[in-house]
């Protein structure tokens, strides 16, 4: 019942700054994973984390998170040029 009314309710709880950024992905053992847009918004997550777990139980329930786990973006992958050559290192291949 809680992990739907966390769902169901984040913006409200939250409130709508942190929820336009974060998004709650999943609930399990106390433990609630949160995913931010950018690291800018993850770190300030991190930094609120206490504040956060304080306000979550208090509208859910003593007890009901214990931690709070924020993931930010994933990284981009590195793309590969048109031109390389076999066994180089990349970027970092120079001679002088």
């Amino acid at each position: 019942m809680a992990t739907a009314s966390l769902f169901g309710r984040w913006a409200q709880i939250v409130g709508p700054d942190l929820a336009a950024h974060t998004t709650p992905e999943r609930l399990a053992d106390g433990e609630l994973v949160i995913a931010a847009d950018s690291t800018a918004w993850a770190t300030q997550l991190r930094l609120l984390a206490g504040e956060l777990v304080r306000t979550l139980n208090s509208e859910l329930g003593d007890g009901t998170i214990r931690r709070v786990n924020v993931r930010g973006p994933g990284a981009p992958l590195a793309r590969r040029g048109e031109w390389r050559v076999r066994g180089g290192r990349g970027p970092r291949d120079t001679y002088g």
